[in-house]
């Protein structure tokens, strides 16, 4: 079994709770409220935001010259990509990035963003790199499997181009070059005895990440 793998087995509940929450099936169906949705995607700027520093912090803690690009490479993905996207989402509402920017950051954001940071801070590239996979790796994995449902390439799914940019073939290459990457630092730094550390950082960060989706869907459940 893959170090990636045995993440995933010691932290099942955690995992089928984020990967599984009833915001993504809203996705896949189109019956996620539009409030839910908004709420989740303004405050997943501010994240992609953080996340671009804890992708400039593994540069940083790169023992060899391999590992800077490829998070030089994370990096430049988020800003120029990913960051797009939710700036043309967001137009759709008559949203403007600065208007992004300037809206207060939810606990849920700063709790996630934070524990990654903090992870990195503490750790080395591999324990900041298993902080990042649940996001990286995960949404690829759950886009996938919205896509795979009928309803969510629907022209009537509002959902449908969030959904196809993350089952689309450049963001799923770019979750596989993570996992292969998260997979040669574990092979070279993942001792028996720092196994269940990393555990355990996988499992908060994978809970945090349930708790962003669970955000987004209160938000919806406040609506009328």
């Amino acid at each position: 079994m893959s170090f990636f793998e045995r993440l995933k087995t010691e932290a099942s509940a955690e995992w089928r709770a984020y990967t599984e929450h009833p915001f993504t099936n809203g996705l896949a169906d189109g019956s996620l409220a539009e409030a839910a949705f908004r709420h989740y995607l303004v405050q997943d700027y501010l994240f992609l935001i953080e996340f671009a520093r804890a992708y400039a912090l593994s540069v940083y803690k790169s023992p060899k010259l391999a590992d800077m690009r490829e998070a030089a490479a994370g990096l430049s993905t988020i800003l120029d990509i990913e960051m797009n996207l939710h700036v043309k989402l967001c137009a759709g509402w008559g949203l403007s990035p600065s208007d992004l920017e300037q809206t207060p950051p939810a606990v849920e954001m700063l709790a996630y963003t934070r524990y990654v940071l903090d992870a990195g801070m503490r750790g080395d590239l591999l324990a900041l790199k298993v902080a990042l996979a649940p996001c990286v790796i995960g949404y690829a994995e759950i886009a996938t499997r919205l896509a795979s449902r009928p309803e969510a390439r629907a022209a009537t799914n509002p959902y449908r181009v969030w959904i196809a940019e993350y089952a689309g073939a450049p963001y799923q290459e770019v979750a596989v070059k993570a996992r292969a990457h998260l997979e040669s630092l574990a092979d070279l730094y993942a001792t028996p005895a720092r196994e269940a550390e990393l555990i355990a950082i996988f499992k908060e960060a994978t809970r945090l990440e349930a708790d962003f989706w669970e955000m987004g869907w209160r938000a919806g459940q406040h609506v009328e």
